[in-house]
């Protein structure tokens, strides 16, 4: 995964507007725990296609 570290500055997650962290091929939202997935470096901030990465 190849983000522009600016682009992680200013992503949250349409959720529950928390912090997105990288981890693997996905974003982690560091409040409410969604994982969303990174497809060719873009990450896809749909609650729909994102999972429950811990809990």
């Amino acid at each position: 995964m190849n983000l522009d570290p600016r682009l992680l500055d200013i992503v949250r997650c349409p959720d529950c507007r928390g912090l997105l962290a990288p981890a693997a091929e996905e974003l982690v939202c560091q409040g409410c725990g969604l994982a969303y997935p990174v497809r060719d470096d873009i990450p896809v901030l749909l609650v729909d296609e994102a999972r429950q990465s811990r809990g």
